[in-house]
């Protein structure tokens, strides 16, 4: 463990990655104390700027706190970008999986499938299967994983691919061990490195992808969120500015922050590339 700790603290703007995601982990969990109510209440009059009246971040058309707004919606979008990314690599990686330790027509069609699903545009998908099944948060999330999970059956497969002629996976299957046995207990973890990373940069990406189908009317219209608050500040942003700067700025430094851990958490579990990287700079 120290010396995980020790690969990833090289890399500063992983450390300053993680220093912020931890900032908006914490503000997430005491949004509650931080901004007591509720974020949908009437708090002042609209359109106050920053800084007036109390309103550290200033009020939207309705005179709702943007902050509390923030702060509240942070819950939602990190909820979804984690339990998006939970059901896309539960998706990915059983595909992925099979595909790789199987190998033969199931692995062709396993690819087939996934190559299908990649040939369509993921945003106009997700868009698609959202207005189907009708904007809730379920359905977002839903929508998410379905359109994410071709990259990770992909890298599974591939690290599969390379582990299964391996000596342990033959001794593993001359002691007799069944092949859901060998694929759980002795490949998996030997393949957990790249897709721990996969999974940081896919959170980023659910959160995205969660703020874009929001900014749309395409989220949960009883949540909070960092998109809605973007959406409903579009059609006033020259005379209220902060109503989608804030929020945006919000995406943009979480989005920032998960990228930076994704790359030392690369650098922490393939120590190997992270020297060739630094020698080449």
């Amino acid at each position: 463990m120290m010396d995980f700790w020790r690969r990833f603290s090289r890399n500063r703007g992983a450390v300053v990655g993680l220093a912020i995601l931890l900032l908006v982990f914490a503000v997430a969990a005491f949004a509650s104390v931080l901004f007591p109510g509720s974020p949908w209440d009437m708090a002042t009059a609209p359109f106050v700027p920053p800084g007036e009246e109390g309103m550290l971040l200033g009020s939207d058309s309705l005179g709702r706190d943007v902050a509390a707004g923030i702060a509240h919606g942070s819950r939602i979008s990190l909820m979804v970008g984690a339990v998006s990314t939970v059901a896309t690599l539960c998706i990915g990686v059983s595909l992925g999986a099979i595909s790789g330790y199987v190998g033969g027509w199931v692995d062709d069609a396993v690819m087939r499938f996934t190559e299908f699903f990649q040939t369509i545009p993921s945003f106009v998908f997700a868009i698609l299967l959202v207005a189907i099944f009708t904007p809730t948060i379920t359905s977002v999330v839903f929508a998410i994983a379905v359109v994410s999970w071709p990259p990770v059956a992909r890298v599974v497969r591939a690290e599969f691919l390379s582990l299964r002629s391996r000596e342990f996976v033959q001794a593993a299957e001359v002691l007799g061990k069944s092949r859901l046995s060998i694929v759980v207990t002795d490949i998996l973890p030997n393949a957990l490195s790249p897709i721990v990373v996969l999974s940081s940069l896919m959170v980023a990406s659910a959160i995205l992808l969660e703020s874009a189908l929001s900014f749309l009317g395409l989220g949960d219209p009883n949540l909070m969120t960092w998109g809605f608050l973007i959406g409903s500040g579009r059609s006033v942003i020259r005379i209220a500015w902060w109503m989608s700067v804030f929020p945006g700025l919000a995406i943009f430094i979480t989005v920032l922050a998960l990228n930076l851990v994704g790359e030392g958490l690369s650098d922490a579990l393939n120590p190997r590339l992270a020297r060739q990287r630094g020698g080449a700079a």
